[in-house]
């Protein structure tokens, strides 16, 4: 370890849960339309959670990388400078939430650039110590759906118990092979850990950029559901639905990007008839 551990997972205080699920986001992959994050962070913002810890971000990050300005921007902090002073600067921020009646943890951070393992024996041993039992991260990829549809989940789990428990809210199982992200390493770690993980991912429009307040709204949806939460989401519909307007509107003035909507709408509503789903 670069660090003992106890240095770098940093508990202020130790809530009162009993099995409780800890729900992760992280920036970066799997962060497309800022779905993992902004997924997290609004469940943070509705709940009233309360900071309770953070993960050192030093041993883990790149902010300096070799190479043109384009690929070494994506690795130093943000920084605000105005009137020749020096305003903010951005450094990578791995924060613990709680909420009690809820029996839930929720973490807001960034994927790792080093130390996977140091990285995920932080989260272990911080679930251990408050009573967490379970672990779901959200996150998203871009996919065939079209924007104008609703987006579809995919489930990955550690126990094939979990994908039959899954199955109730309309997700899909997922089938890949590329890249893995560190969730996905943590994943392979968590039967030895003593935890069970569920990992969701939203499938959204490849051919947008930018927040998804669309997808980030079916997300919440799904969780509110899965965690048995009572959340008060007028915000996020009205937000995902004037998000959806807004886009139709300048895909309609492009012509070719027209098309291909078209083009994926129909392969989108055979793939429902043919597999005897509904839209959520």
């Amino acid at each position: 370890m670069p660090y003992p551990l106890d240095d770098m997972l940093r508990i202020r205080e130790t809530p009162s849960l009993e099995r409780a699920t800890l729900v992760l986001a992280f920036t970066g992959w799997m962060d497309g339309g800022d779905v993992s994050t902004g997924t997290v962070q609004r469940l943070v913002d509705l709940l009233d959670a309360e900071p309770f810890a953070e993960i050192d971000p030093e041993p883990f990050y790149i902010y300096s990388f070799p190479g043109s300005m384009e690929v070494t921007a994506l690795f130093r902090p943000h920084i605000e400078l105005e009137d020749g002073l020096l305003d903010n600067i951005a450094m990578p921020n791995n924060t613990f939430y709680y909420h009690e009646p809820a029996n839930l943890v929720l973490f807001v951070g960034k994927e790792p650039n080093l130390h996977w393992r140091t990285f995920g024996e932080c989260i272990f041993e911080l679930a251990g110590r408050v009573g967490v039992s379970r672990i779901l991260f959200v996150g998203s990829f871009g996919g065939a759906v079209p924007h104008t549809r609703q987006p579809r989940l995919h489930v990955s789990c550690s126990d094939a118990e979990l994908l039959e428990e899954m199955e109730q809210y309309g997700v899909r199982r997922s089938s890949y092979h590329g890249p893995g992200s560190f969730t996905s390493y943590l994943m392979s770690q968590a039967k030895r850990a003593g935890v069970e993980m569920i990992s969701l991912a939203v499938e959204i429009p490849g051919y947008l950029q930018g927040t998804n307040p669309m997808s980030i709204e079916a997300v919440t949806r799904r969780l509110a559901k899965i965690l048995k939460l009572s959340l008060h989401l007028d915000t996020l519909r009205a937000a995902s639905t004037a998000w959806e307007l807004e886009v139709s509107s300048a895909v309609e003035q492009n012509p070719q990007l027209a098309e291909q909507v078209l083009r994926l709408e129909d392969e989108y509503d055979n793939d429902l008839l043919e597999s005897g789903e509904e839209e959520a």
